[in-house]
Formats: structure tokens, C-alpha cells, sequence
């Protein structure tokens, strides 16, 4: 048996006038009189076969009829909201917004875009720099760069970068930088931003896999790794530094790596985005670009012996 539906806009009016709980709230958030709500609601219940308010005297309350029904109408508009919301972004080709995290994008991303701007000059760009895992649909977002180990359930994911860790400083302080035992007399710059992960890539494993014994590290600790990268290109000491959010420091010799071990972990960057939207125009450009970005950046990788801290 076919079940028989009511008419949407009867649908509608009881969802407004039951999140209001005031059929003249409702009205005017739809546009209509309170007399035309009052008859949508009005054949609503005469489609059920039962009251979804009380009239009072001044005010309305929902029966236990309409508190069954309110929560999955709600959620209902709800869901058809952003699946229609989702559909219309999918045709916009005009505008990206992307969101990453903050250290990424100030010290990766944000200083290439340019050249990807300059070449689709026909797409405006738009920032969201955070950690958090925001809603592609409630806050309107095409691509998320997002860092960690890959948790993208009913999402488009593809990798982009795993990267490496390494000691690095400012090319003054690497004078004087012959074995891996000479860091101990500088000044140490710890990165927290990977704290999250069960295995940590700092110093102390750094140190171990170089062969050279340790007592507690001291240091300035930042919880930010763009913070810690830039007291490390101010002079101020050596950053246990992440490839990606030094690269650009390093191909412009604004920070030195002057060894070849290097840590890694299973944590790396991936492109995300509503799954079928990867082959939107807007966004398969950008996917394009920043593949093509990263491949670039290969050539600083050659030569360092890699170490999985996982």
C-alpha cells in the first residue's frame, strides 16, 4: 500500500508554526496570512485525522500527535535545505572556498595561491583558516586540506602530502653545525602541533634515531607549528621542523636542514570534498594545481633517510 503524503505546504506551515509555537510568527515567516496558515494546518490535521495544537486563548501547544510529528518534519526541511544548497553550489563555478589549517595555510598555501589565482582569474577565492572540521554543507565549504590520519567516511578523499620532520634553523645558527650532538648546545624550539598523534616525532626520538643519549630537553615550546617555525627564522633557535609548512622557507634558504635524518609518521595532507564534487570544474582545476605543487617540492626530499616514528 502507496502511503498518501499531504501537500508539502501543509508540511511547512506546521513546521514553522511548531518551531514558533505561534501561528502568527509562523505567517510571517512565511510570508502568508494567519488565516492561510491556519487553513494549511487546518488540512494537515483534517489529512491525519487528529488535532495537532490546541487553540488557546493567546498562544497554541502542540498535542501528542504534533509532538510526534514536529522533530521528523523538522529534520526533514532540514536535510531538503542542504541537499538543495549542495545542488546549487555544485553549479557554481565562479567562486571556491577552501579551508585548511591555520599554520598550512599561512606558510604553504596562502603564499602560492597567487599563481593559481593569476591562472583562473574567472574563480574568486575564499579562506577558512581553522583546525576544526567544519561542515562543508552548514558552512559552505568546496575543499577542505586536511592533515592527520585519514578519517573521510562518505567523503571524496585523495592524499596529498605525508611529509617529514627534521631539525632546522636559521643558516647563522648552522655554521657552527657539524654532528647531530651539536644541537644540544643551541637553543631547542618544540613543536606541539603533532601532540595529537600516539607517536610522537620530537626531539627525544629525533636525538635517539641520531645515535645521541639525552637527559630531559628544555626549550620554548609552541603549540603552533607556524609559531615555532618563526622564532627558528628569527635566529632564536632549532625547530624540529615539518616539511610542509617549511617548504617555502627552505627552497628561499631562509632556513637551513643540515641533516639528512628525518622523521615520519602514517599522519599526512588530504584533499576532501563532497563526494561527486571533485569533478567540478572549479575544484578538479585546483585538485590539478596543488598535485602539481607538491610534486614540485619532491626534489627537497632526495637524499634524507627516512624514519617511521609509528
Amino acid at each position: 500500500m502507496t502511503l498518501r503524503l499531504p501537500p508539502l505546504t501543509s508540511l511547512r506551515a506546521f513546521e514553522a508554526a511548531a518551531r514558533h509555537m505561534s501561528f502568527a510568527k509562523a505567517a510571517d515567516e512565511l510570508s502568508v496570512t494567519p488565516a492561510a496558515l491556519s487553513y494549511q494546518i487546518k488540512s494537515l490535521e483534517e489529512h491525519l485525522g487528529a488535532p495537532l495544537f490546541r487553540r488557546l486563548n493567546r498562544a497554541v501547544e502542540l498535542t501528542e500527535q504534533g509532538r510526534l510529528l514536529a522533530p521528523g518534519v523538522g529534520d526533514g526541511f532540514a536535510r531538503l535545505a542542504d541537499a538543495w544548497q549542495s545542488t546549487t553550489r555544485s553549479l557554481d563555478n565562479t567562486s571556491l572556498t577552501i579551508t585548511a589549517g591555520p599554520a598550512f595555510t599561512a606558510k604553504w598555501l596562502a603564499p602560492r595561491l597567487f599563481d593559481f589565482a593569476h591562472a583562473s582569474p574567472d574563480i574568486e577565492l575564499r579562506f577558512s583558516a581553522t583546525l576544526r572540521i567544519l561542515d562543508f554543507v552548514r558552512d559552505e565549504i568546496d575543499v577542505a586540506i586536511r592533515f592527520g590520519l585519514g578519517e573521510d567516511e562518505g567523503l571524496f578523499s585523495e592524499a596529498l602530502y605525508r611529509g617529514w620532520i627534521t631539525p632546522m634553523m636559521h643558516p647563522d645558527l648552522a655554521s657552527g653545525v657539524e654532528k647531530p650532538a651539536d644541537l644540544l648546545d643551541l637553543p631547542l624550539i618544540h613543536d606541539g602541533s603533532l601532540s595529537f598523534l600516539e607517536h610522537q616525532p620530537d626531539w627525544q626520538r629525533w636525538f635517539k634515531e641520531a645515535g645521541v643519549e639525552t637527559g630531559p630537553l628544555k626549550g620554548t615550546h609552541f603549540s603552533q607549528a607556524d609559531h615555532a617555525v618563526d622564532a627558528a627564522l628569527r635566529g632564536n633557535g632549532v625547530v624540529l621542523g615539518r616539511s610542509s609548512i617549511t617548504l617555502n622557507a627552505l627552497t628561499s634558504g631562509a632556513l637551513v636542514a643540515p641533516f639528512d635524518l628525518a622523521l615520519t609518521s602514517r599522519a599526512h595532507y588530504r584533499l576532501v570534498c563532497p563526494l561527486g564534487n571533485e569533478t567540478r570544474p572549479a575544484i578538479q582545476r585546483f585538485r590539478d594545481w596543488i598535485h602539481a605543487e607538491f610534486r614540485a617540492d619532491t626534489g627537497l626530499s632526495e637524499g634524507r633517510h627516512l624514519v617511521s616514528v609509528d
